[in-house]
């Protein structure tokens, strides 16, 4: 359908949008793979300028995409679902070349983001507002008095590595759907997968002209994005640090930030160890530990503590670390040297601490292997920030009680989960924890896309998926009529 689709070349170029026309720049930076240091892509650099004129390329944009029928934006989403889902091995093997995502998980992340979009397009269905009764009270009088939700104008999207499909559809295909137009700026390491999504939705028979503009940078860009005044909506998935800079410096917009975690779940001593300990492994180590709700912390009651780090040891060695191209491999690298160095000095720093190492904590063929620490204490760095990375933790606790004061004493607040055959104990949690979302007998890194997904604390400020992305790219407009 599109020659960018070509899963047996390696090396593509992606290309800058300037709303619909796709450029290039003479500063050309290549892309190399966390696994085999091959070059995979090559993408232009852009700057300042090349932003600014993105977004006035946006704001003109935005006059048409708010007028534009509600029926034809709904089958431009379904149009680009269609069309991701006829590439999908192609997407899933971009996805395994620029951050070796392991290609079982890479078709997952697709087949996430083909339903993501297409959630999106029903949801239009229902983006609407209700009527308002103004002689309700006294002061009042009857009118005809409603409110509707209209597009923001334009919506600045600035995404990661780590879901660099997913994520990026969660933020376009609502802001679009909406009737805004979207300035992109995708994260460096995936800068072809982004290319690849946005000419889908570029290409479309359904598209609005100039609605998605695409821009690959790094500060420069950011900041520029940040700081300017012709984005009503700025949606931010990344780290703490810069989530804070941009509430410094972004003026008065709407800032939508989905930001780290530190997830944390209590096994209560009544929970099934085999299970549980299954699904922890999984948790802790998936996309090699590099996801938000990451499952970091495990408060592990006292009496079925050394049972269960056995069982989760055990568990933890049955994952294959390796190829991500291989299609029973479960574990890659990391996404770079940077984040290798800092997995193996955490765990260093926890082993002079009086932490032991139960398994893992060592690179092979430059992954570094699963890790899960026992003996943990609160005081250790490895429990207290985000760590990204595959490594966990078994903090031993001698009751609920103690357990969910662990879990709330964190700056973060994203995802917490809890294992337990205890009905009171399970009504107890979710009224306790101070996070954003909790999942019961099962880990804190579930998430289903169709959710309302962000956190509380320095885990953020708004909230995703797509009905609730809809109302944060839209603003409600009232409206009285008076006889």
């Amino acid at each position: 359908m599109f020659g960018i689709f070509n899963s047996n070349n390696r090396i593509n170029d992606a290309k800058i949008f300037m709303g619909s026309q796709e450029e290039t720049r003479d500063n050309i930076l290549e892309r190399r793979s966390p696994y085999s240091d091959e070059v995979v892509s090559r993408y232009p650099i852009c700057n300042a300028q090349d932003t600014i004129c993105a977004l006035k390329i946006a704001e003109v944009a935005s006059k048409e995409t708010a007028k534009t029928p509600l029926h034809q934006r709904i089958l431009w989403l379904e149009d680009v679902a269609d069309m991701l889902e006829y590439h999908r091995e192609d997407m899933a093997m971009t996805l395994v070349h620029e951050v070796a995502k392991p290609l079982a998980f890479a078709r997952v992340e697709v087949d996430r983001s083909i339903e993501t979009i297409r959630i999106t397009a029903k949801e239009l269905v229902a983006l609407h507002g209700e009527t308002i009764p103004t002689d309700i009270a006294p002061s009042g009088k009857k009118t005809i008095a409603y409110f509707t939700r209209v597009p923001v104008g334009v919506v600045a999207c600035i995404t990661p590595f780590n879901f660099p499909l997913n994520l990026v559809a969660h933020k376009i295909a609502p802001a679009l759907g909406a009737g805004n137009a979207v300035v992109l700026k995708p994260t460096p390491e995936a800068p072809l997968t982004s290319y690849k999504l946005a000419k889908l939705f570029n290409s479309s028979k359904y598209a609005i002209k100039d609605a998605l503009s695409v821009v690959y940078g790094d500060v420069e860009v950011g900041s520029t994005l940040v700081k300017s005044t012709i984005p009503r909506v700025l949606s931010f998935t990344g780290s703490v640090p810069v989530g804070n800079i941009i509430t410094q410096q972004a003026g008065i917009k709407k800032v939508s930030l989905e930001l780290g975690g530190n997830a944390g779940s209590f096994i209560d001593k009544s929970a099934d160890i085999a299970y549980t300990a299954s699904r922890c492994a999984f948790g802790a180590f998936v996309n090699s530990g590099q996801v938000c709700i990451s499952l970091q912390r495990i408060y592990v009651h006292s009496d079925i503590y050394d049972e269960f780090a056995k069982v989760l040891a055990i568990e933890t060695k049955t994952l294959k670390v390796g190829s991500p191209y291989e299609e029973d491999t479960f574990m890659g690298p990391l996404i770079d040297k940077e984040s290798l160095d800092r997995a193996k000095s955490w765990v260093e720093s926890a082993k002079e601490e009086g932490a032991t190492l139960l398994t893992g904590g060592e690179v092979v063929d430059g992954s570094f292997t699963p890790t899960v620490m026992a003996d943990v204490t609160d005081d250790m760095k490895i429990v207290c920030e985000e760590v990204f990375a595959p490594i966990v933790s078994l903090v031993r606790v001698d009751s609920y009680e103690e357990a969910i004061t662990k879990m709330n004493d964190s700056p973060y607040g994203l995802q917490f989960s809890i294992f337990t055959n205890d009905l009171k104990l399970t009504q107890r949690f979710i009224e306790d924890a101070q996070c954003g979302g909790v999942v019961i007998n099962d880990i804190p890194t579930l998430r289903f896309d169709v959710q309302p997904y962000g956190g509380s604390k320095l885990s953020g400020i708004g909230r995703e998926g797509p009905k609730w992305a809809l109302e944060e790219f839209t603003e409600i407009k009232t409206v009285v009529i008076c006889n």
